[in-house]
């Protein structure tokens, strides 16, 4: 078992090495996008599948159960808000503050997931760039191998840089815009809550 995971790392030192110093900013920007996506997709649990209205009217009777998600907890928050500290005058911005931490869980990471998905082509394109100045440096002085590693090692680099950078571009593109549809239906929901909650309980004092 050592021995496999000891021949697994070398490989993918040697798989680095190939592609350069544009590889390790890469696997930088990797990790950094797939603990971004991970915490997104742990944040952006809905809970219930029942539709806001129906989970509002049950909570209001009620029948409380577990909070499994977003949605829920706003729901048990906004109702406990109503019931316990909002006056007549000010309800609809009680429970817009109380929602302050959803909208800013539902945005966390997306700029990042996004600039990632963005950059990591470009970064992969520069080492294709770096990679062709060494195949035509060494074309030029008819050499295959340079200190730099000469025409195979230029052509590796310049291959492997743009391959990396798609693998990390392609997937959180994906998963970036699954992740930001359902953060915006999460968004409508929040809204949804405000609106049925005020017309409830007789708190929508707007003009």
């Amino acid at each position: 078992m050592a021995e496999t995971l000891s021949n697994l790392f070398q490989q993918f030192l040697l798989y680095m090495q190939s592609g350069g110093f544009v590889m390790w900013p890469l696997l930088v920007l990797t990790i950094i996008l797939w603990y971004a996506i991970g915490y997104r997709f742990h944040t952006l649990k809905r809970g219930s599948k029942k539709s806001v209205r129906v989970l509002i009217r049950k909570y209001l009777t009620g029948k409380r159960q577990k909070t499994k998600g977003l949605i829920d907890r706003a729901i048990v928050d906004a109702i406990e808000a109503v019931n316990g500290k909002c006056d007549g005058k000010r309800g609809r911005e009680i429970i817009e503050d109380l929602f302050f931490p959803y909208y800013q869980d539902l945005k966390r990471y997306r700029k990042v997931i996004s600039t990632i998905v963005m950059v990591a082509p470009l970064i992969g394109l520069l080492g294709t760039v770096i990679g062709m100045i060494e195949t035509f440096d060494s074309l030029a002085s008819m050499a295959l191998f340079t200190q730099g590693g000469g025409i195979a090692a230029g052509i590796s680099q310049a291959l492997f840089t743009t391959q990396l950078g798609l693998v990390v571009a392609v997937p959180g593109l994906i998963m970036g815009r699954m992740l930001d549809n359902k953060a915006n239906m999460m968004e409508l929901e929040l809204e949804q809550i405000k609106d049925i909650l005020c017309a409830e309980k007789g708190l929508d004092n707007e003009i």
